[in-house]
């Protein structure tokens, strides 16, 4: 079994006494094993990056020079990215069709951040008087990345493009039950061009190697995709150190069905909403709310829809549904299942754990009809585990999509244009979708209110959450009259 070590300072590092074993969820096999990384291993992991932040060879270069070495980046992975398909897929259980979807988008990301870092441009404020005020944006420092699982590559390198683009120095630590891919990228970067030391990967727990990275007085910027446990955790120290920190938080999507959509593209649409990555994303369609004037023939489709998935090997390229990422998954989706029946509601398909050729954490694709103020209803299962609640009307709809304390996103389903919008309009989330789900782009910020985070993934906004803002106010013809004679003409403030 190989180990994949720390990228630190342009090279691969030697193991730590301590390993994790990263399993494929498929097949319940040790696939390789990394570093669980020791505290005065991250400490002088920190005090190097800062080192190289202070140099300038990243945090002064030229716009043009990280235009450059992000694009490289971008044709690089683009090149490897069947080396990537297949490793995501071993370490996630998802299946290679949808990896092979997600992935050829990936390096749209460090394009889009390239030409951001090479075209983003300062201002000069309306000063009042003969001054001129300039605004211009500077790299925080050494920022740190806390990644997860789900998406391993696609939310590291959102985040990494940023980062990179506006000249800080970045630590990622990507979760230890999928960080094979990220581990991968140290390299690659490095061929693009980018300084030794700039960009460190670093394994681990989260509780350790993660805490002790956040914990750290040395670094400017948190950036997290996790829950809400682990925000709560590493926020009182980080506001200790005021270290801003940006986190996306999880979600408990409603997918919103009226009446003037066709049944048959509904249904499609609640299958696409509700089961990609085996319903292990933070958007996943977890709440079906369908308008009753449909409910009967909409969930009659959908469950013989939902019973013809085909759940099986994730290699396979027919394969739909793969795997859960660990057996806990399966636990937690069991425990959500028979929750869900001491309160009543009733299990139309699935519930229950399963396996291909007697292994791997399978779960087979569940529908449970359900109260809106249930616990299915209100939290979040991380797995494929859907409620489906009959509402009466447009308004029950927007009520009970607005009833959770998660608020990152949510479709609406309609051609009713009117109705479309006025919906979308008081539904209470970062990202509201309409005849739409999972739609993603670079340039489309991310991340959502309440329980849900703070702060933006994707487009300007994250971008300029990894700079601070300088002003420099220049006069050229205020003269200093302040304790002189003559003082009706002075300005203070």
């Amino acid at each position: 079994m190989r180990h994949q070590f720390n990228w630190v300072n342009g090279a691969y590092q030697l193991a730590s006494r301590d390993v994790i074993q990263v399993i494929n969820p498929a097949t319940e096999s040790p696939i390789a094993t990394i570093d669980s990384t020791p505290q005065e291993t991250v400490n002088a992991i920190v005090v190097s990056s800062l080192q190289n932040f202070s140099s300038g060879v990243w945090s002064q270069a030229d716009a043009s020079t990280r235009f450059t070495v992000l694009s490289k980046a971008a044709n690089l992975l683009r090149a490897r990215l069947h080396e990537f398909i297949n490793l995501e897929t071993r370490q996630t259980g998802r299946p290679i069709r949808e990896m092979k979807a997600q992935l050829f988008r990936i390096p749209e990301w460090l394009e889009y951040f390239a030409s951001l870092a090479r075209t983003h441009e300062g201002c000069v404020t309306p000063f009042k008087g003969p001054v001129v005020n300039t605004l211009t944006r500077l790299p925080l420092g050494v920022v740190v990345q806390i990644t997860p699982w789900n998406h391993p590559l696609l939310i590291a390198t959102k985040k990494i493009a940023a980062a990179l683009a506006a000249g800080n120095s970045v630590i990622v630590k990507p979760s230890e039950s999928a960080p094979l891919s990220v581990l991968e990228m140290g390299k690659l970067f490095q061929e693009a061009g980018l300084p030794d030391g700039t960009l460190q990967i670093v394994s681990g727990y989260g509780r350790e190697t993660g805490k002790f990275l956040c914990e750290s007085p040395l670094i400017s910027k948190i950036d997290l995709t996790g829950g809400l446990a682990t925000y709560e955790a590493i926020a009182p120290t980080a506001s200790k150190n005021l270290i801003p920190i940006t986190a996306e938080l999880g979600g408990k999507a409603p997918v919103c069905f009226f009446p003037s959509m066709p049944i048959e593209k509904g249904v499609k649409a609640a299958l696409f909403a509700s089961f990609i990555a085996s319903g292990q994303t933070c958007v996943t369609g977890s709440r079906l709310l369908i308008h009753s004037e449909i409910y009967n023939e909409f969930v009659e489709q959908l469950v013989r829809r939902t019973m013809s998935l085909r759940l099986g090997d994730p290699t396979d390229d027919r394969t739909q549904i793969g795997a859960v990422i660990s057996r806990a998954s399966v636990e937690r989706c069991t425990a959500f299942v028979s929750h869900a029946m001491v309160e009543g509601g009733k299990v139309l398909c699935g519930g229950k754990p399963t396996d291909v050729d007697g292994k791997g954490f399978f779960f087979e694709p569940t529908l449970i009809e359900t109260k809106p103020d249930s616990n299915l209803a209100s939290n979040e299962v991380f797995g494929p585990v859907i409620a489906l609640i009959r509402c009466e009307s447009e308004e029950e709809i927007i009520r009970v999509a607005n009833a959770t304390s998660f608020a990152l996103g949510a479709s609406v389903w309609s051609n009713d244009f009117n109705q479309a919008h006025r919906v979308a309009e008081k539904i209470n989330a970062g990202i509201v979708w309409i005849n739409g789900h999972h739609l993603n782009d670079p340039s489309s910020p991310w991340g959502g209110f309440k329980e849900s985070g703070l702060g933006k993934e994707n487009g300007i906004e994250a971008y300029e959450s990894y700079t601070k803002l300088k002003s420099t106010i220049i006069n050229y013809g205020q003269e200093p009259t302040w304790f002189d004679d003559e003082v009706e003409n002075a300005r203070y403030g």
